[in-house]
């Protein structure tokens, strides 16, 4: 699979005393000054993320309302300080994560989200479009960054729904979702299949992958924003108020912005994570 790399490293001559990293490239190892640098930037970082475990967790054990205040606070907080701090990289860095709070008080303030229906995720996540296309405008990446791209899809439509399938039934068998859609019908099944893959899935994966894994990458680098990345994923469905749940999409997070790493594909984790919704909420409480 073709790997793309977030940022170019020149390679200095006096490479015996440097790694060798990915596809043959030397990577230098790091000095005091990088190390330095890296706990610069956690700084700015360890607040906002840590509040948002906060209130994630707030949500985990039913305090909505606290929940909903303390994201209300994160949103004002990261507003303000793109206002006040000049680092362009800091900035782009909190323009993304402002996206959770975003997703997350949406989805809370909506009437409909304590009675979910098909159709609530269809005004959840139309709202949310338009932060999104804000937030992509803004970030200043390009086009292959973002993962937009259609190659292979040949091989990424059964790809994505092989493995939607074993995620998915992994998943199901620890929250055991309801049903969302009477019956399986083709109608019914494609409806599904509409708002998951090309709504919620398409939605969520700009938000964590081709937005906030970017920034992150490049504000970290490559492993820790994957890492850090996949936790954000995994805190964001404390609604389902299981802590297996927490870790295991966790885990898919992880997998999911692997696969995004190293192929640069929106469609193709867009298409993982869509399908896993089909399965979880259409084919497997019917089936099992």
């Amino acid at each position: 699979m073709e790997t793309y790399e977030v940022q170019e490293m020149e390679i200095p001559e006096n490479r015996e005393k440097q790694k060798p990293g990915h596809l043959g490239m030397y990577i230098p190892e790091y000095g005091a000054t990088q190390k330095s640098d890296l706990r610069n930037k956690g700084f700015y970082l360890i607040i906002p993320i840590l509040s948002i475990a906060l209130a994630e967790l707030m949500i985990y054990f039913g305090m909505i309302i606290e929940a909903m205040e303390i994201h209300a606070i994160i949103l004002l907080g990261l507003t303000i300080s793109m206002l006040y701090i000049e680092n362009e990289e800091i900035q782009k860095t909190y323009q993304a994560l402002i996206l959770l709070p975003v997703l997350r008080l949406v989805n809370l303030s909506m009437p409909a989200f304590y009675d979910v229906t098909l159709y609530s995720f269809v005004f959840t996540y139309g709202l949310l479009t338009i932060p999104v296309t804000i937030a992509i405008t803004s970030q200043g990446f390009t086009r292959e960054q973002l993962g937009v791209t259609f190659r292979r899809m040949w091989l990424y439509i059964p790809l994505s729904i092989i493995i939607s399938f074993l995620l998915g039934i992994g998943e199901y068998l620890i929250i055991e979702t309801n049903y969302l859609i009477p019956d399986l019908s083709i109608s019914s099944l494609l409806v599904l299949i509409l708002i998951m893959v090309f709504l919620v899935g398409l939605i969520e994966e700009l938000i964590f992958r081709s937005i906030i894994q970017n920034r992150l990458e490049v504000f970290l680098g490559s492993r820790r924003g994957l890492v850090i990345t996949s936790i954000l994923f995994g805190l964001m469905q404390s609604g389902y108020g299981s802590i297996s749940e927490i870790f295991y999409t966790f885990a898919v997070g992880f997998i999911i912005g692997y696969m995004f790493y190293r192929t640069r594909s929106l469609p193709l984790v867009t298409m993982i994570h869509g399908f896993i919704n089909v399965f979880l909420f259409g084919v497997f409480p019917h089936l099992l």
